[in-house]
C-alpha cells in the first residue's frame, strides 16, 4: 500500500542536490530581509549605493523582497533544475546562475543610472533591486537551445517560444504596474544575456569549442517570422560587436561568421544536445504521468475496500 503512495508523488521529487542548495539560499535571503529590513539595504541592487557595496552585483540576484517572488523563484528553479542541471552539468549549470546573474544585474545598474540621468527622477538611484526572475528567464533561453520543438504540457507551445512570451507578458504588464522598472529590465538582460552566454561563451568539452552555432538558435528565432529579415542584419552588428574576438578564434579553428555557423560548437554536436534533452523531458513526463496513474488506481483500491 505505501509503496504506490510514494512513487505518486515523484512530481515534487527528483530535485537535484545544487538545485536544493540554492533553494534554500533563496529562500533564506527572504527570511533574512523580512526578519531585518535593513539588510536589503547591503543585499538588493541600489544603483547610488552599488560603487561602495558592489557585491550587491551578485547577491541582488538571490535576494526575493516578496513572498509570492520567494515561491515563484524557488518552484522554478526547482523543476527547470531538474530538467536542465543533467543535461549540462551541475558546474555548468552553477556557471551559468552565476554568469548570467552577474550579468544582468550589471546591465541593470547601467540602465537604472542611464535613466536617473535622461528624466532627472532619483526613485532609479534609490529604488532596491532584486529577484532570481532574471536567472529564471535565462532557464527560459536553455529550455528553448534544448527542446526548442517540444510542446510543452498544459500550455500547448512549443518550447521555443517560451522566452518571447514571457517578455512579451511582463511588457504588456508593464502597462498596468506601478513600479515596471523593478523586474522588467532584469527580465530582459536576463533573456538577452542568458542568450550571449550559451550562444558564444558555454564550453562544450566534447568539442573544446563554445558556444552553438545553430540557425535554429540564432537572436532572431526569438521574434516572429516576418521579422527575422529585419533582425538578422542588426543582431549580426551586436554579435560582432560583442563577440568579434570570440568569432576571430573560433573561425580559426574551422568556423566561418557569414552564411556558415557562428563560433561555437559543432552544429552536429548541438543537435545532439537537443536530441538529449528531449529524451530526458519525455522520460521524465513518462515518469510522472505513470506515477500519477498509480496513485489515482491506488485511491479507487482504497475507496473500494473503505466501502
Amino acid at each position: 500500500m505505501s509503496t504506490p503512495a510514494i512513487s505518486g508523488t515523484s512530481l515534487f521529487t527528483g530535485f537535484t542536490r545544487l538545485c536544493k542548495g540554492l533553494a534554500v539560499v533563496l529562500v533564506g535571503g527572504h527570511i533574512v530581509v523580512q526578519i531585518l529590513p535593513s539588510a536589503v539595504t547591503y543585499l538588493a541592487l541600489i544603483p547610488a549605493r552599488t560603487i561602495p557595496f558592489a557585491w550587491n552585483l551578485i547577491t541582488s540576484g538571490y535576494i526575493e523582497q516578496s513572498v509570492h517572488g520567494a515561491v515563484i523563484s524557488t518552484i522554478g528553479l526547482l523543476f527547470i533544475g531538474k530538467l536542465l542541471e543533467p543535461i549540462w552539468g551541475s558546474r555548468e549549470f552553477l556557471k551559468f546562475i552565476f554568469v548570467v546573474n552577474f550579468l544582468t544585474s550589471l546591465c541593470v545598474f547601467i540602465t537604472a543610472i542611464s535613466l536617473y540621468y535622461i528624466t532627472m527622477q532619483e526613485n532609479y538611484l534609490y529604488m532596491p533591486l532584486s529577484g532570481f526572475h532574471g536567472v529564471l528567464s535565462g532557464f527560459l533561453v536553455g529550455i528553448k537551445q534544448i527542446i526548442p520543438d517540444q510542446e510543452m504540457p498544459l500550455l500547448r507551445i512549443k518550447a521555443k517560444w517560451l522566452p518571447s512570451l514571457t517578455l512579451l507578458l511582463a511588457i504588456v504588464l508593464s502597462f498596468f504596474t506601478p513600479e515596471p522598472a523593478t523586474y522588467l529590465p532584469t527580465l530582459i538582460f536576463g533573456t538577452y544575456m542568458s542568450w550571449i552566454y550559451l550562444r558564444y561563451l558555454q564550453k562544450k568539452p566534447e568539442t573544446k569549442l563554445r558556444g552553438d552555432p545553430s540557425d535554429e538558435f540564432a537572436f532572431s528565432t526569438f521574434f516572429p517570422e516576418f521579422l527575422r529579415p529585419v533582425i538578422d542584419p542588426i543582431a549580426s552588428i551586436f554579435g560582432r560587436m560583442l563577440c568579434g574576438r570570440s568569432e576571430t578564434l573560433n573561425e580559426t579553428r574551422g568556423y566561418t561568421f557569414g552564411g556558415a555557423p557562428l563560433p561555437g560548437s559543432d552544429p552536429i554536436e548541438a543537435s545532439r544536445r537537443r536530441e538529449k534533452g528531449a529524451r530526458a523531458l519525455e522520460e521524465r513526463l513518462a515518469s510522472e504521468m505513470l506515477a500519477v496513474g498509480t496513485r489515482e488506481e491506488e485511491t479507487k483500491k482504497d475507496a473500494a475496500e473503505n466501502v
